[in-house]
Formats: structure tokens, sequence, C-alpha cells
């Protein structure tokens, strides 16, 4: 049998074996064991019941993080004269 830490034991204790926990019981179940010093993950899997070998069930989608896709970019762009102004109107940084 594999040994497990205090903090898993711990955890583990907390949860029912074999119960379904619904969305909002299972994130603040999730929120309670939580003890890495990390910004943990959890995986959902949902069973939508479609077959994707037919046309007509395919199942497509975007989301939209809440923070974005990360830090924005900066542009640097090194350019002389009339490609200075043009440059900087389409959101360049002009440097002199």
């Amino acid at each position: 049998m594999k040994k497990h830490g205090k903090k898993y034991n711990a955890a583990a204790e907390k949860i029912e074996a074999g119960r379904k926990y619904n969305l909002e019981d299972a994130v603040n179940k999730v929120k309670e064991i939580a003890f890495a010093k990390f910004d943990e993950t959890v995986e959902l899997t949902v069973w939508l019941g479609v077959d994707p070998r037919k046309a007509d069930q395919l199942v497509r989608g975007t989301i939209v993080l809440p923070h974005g896709l990360g830090k924005s970019k900066t542009v640097l762009v090194i350019a002389q004269g009339e490609d200075q102004g043009s440059r900087r109107s389409r959101g360049g940084f002009c440097r002199r």
C-alpha cells in the first residue's frame, strides 16, 4: 500500500468515498481541502451524451478567461521619418 503524507491524509478524511457532489458543494470542498502553497488545478469532466461521429451532434465552443490570456505585449518599433508616425498610429512604441 502506498504511503501518503499528513496533509494528503487529512484532506482525504474530509471527502466521502462514492458520494457525488453537485458543482457548488464540490467547489467549496476543493477550497476547504486545498493545502498547497501554489494555485492548484481542478479538472472537470462532463458527460454530454452526444455521439462525436455524427456531424449534427458536435460540440464546439470558446470561453473567455476572466483575466485574459496573460500579460499584454508592448511592441518596439525602430524607424525614421514617415515610418515613425505611421507605426506609432498603429500602436507601436517609438523611442527617440
